[in-house]
């Protein structure tokens, strides 16, 4: 893919989508760990030095990509909490409920998963103080909107749900780390299955977390 020079807003948005898709199917092939300037030029059909004129580091399309990402799982989560938490079951049930969607949902995005896991230590480091204040901003926003979403559900949550909220994704970003765990991982529990009890499947330990967490912040009766 090679591009003309954008001389409007409209192509420069073009291209800065581009690059944005780029990434995204980059990350459908590699972790985040692996996903390079240098590679991503090549596939967008730019110079580095172009696509830096899009954005201002690797880091900050990564940023880009996890506010769309979670923009695009909170319209998703809606339906889903909709079908899975039924109303007038007692507060701990609904809790119950909401921690399995949950589970289930972060667990069948794994890419949104690592770019949780890579925010604070990777994607938060070689980007401005302005490209961060953009970021912080569109996630207070998001995080605001899934408390809501979740309290539509278990309005016992209150003001617990926004720390909820913050810390299931934080539990998502990493407890992804461990999955799927190296091969030199899983030939050590099949050389001696003893050890396979350390063995972490995500939704199952998404699970644990997210319904351990729901029961400790609702209302004790």
């Amino acid at each position: 893919m090679t591009f003309q020079r954008a001389r409007s807003e409209e192509q420069r948005e073009i291209r800065r989508r581009a690059i944005l898709d780029t990434a995204a199917a980059m990350l459908d092939e590699m972790p985040v760990a692996e996903v390079s300037l240098n590679e991503l030029s090549r596939r967008v059909g730019l110079a580095k030095s172009n696509v830096l004129r899009y954005f201002e580091s690797r880091e900050a399309v990564l940023l880009e990509l996890l506010d769309d990402f979670l923009g695009s799982w909170l319209a998703e989560l809606a339906d889903e909490l909709a079908a899975g938490v039924r109303a007038g079951e007692a507060p701990e049930v609904r809790a119950a409920q909401m921690a399995e969607v949950l589970s289930g949902s972060l667990a069948a995005r794994p890419v949104l998963c690592d770019l949780f896991g890579a925010q604070g230590g990777v994607l938060e480091h070689n980007v401005s103080v302005e490209v961060i204040k953009r970021y912080k901003r569109s996630s207070l926003a998001k995080l605001t909107a899934m408390s809501e979403l979740l309290r539509r559900h278990v309005p016992e949550l209150g003001e617990s749900a926004q720390t909820f909220c913050l810390m299931s994704l934080i539990s998502a970003g990493a407890l992804s780390a461990y999955v799927p765990p190296p091969p030199s991982l899983l030939a050590a529990y099949a050389d001696e299955p003893a050890l396979g009890v350390l063995h972490l499947e995500l939704r199952g330990a998404l699970r644990i977390s997210f319904t351990s967490a729901l029961l400790g912040v609702l209302p004790r009766p």
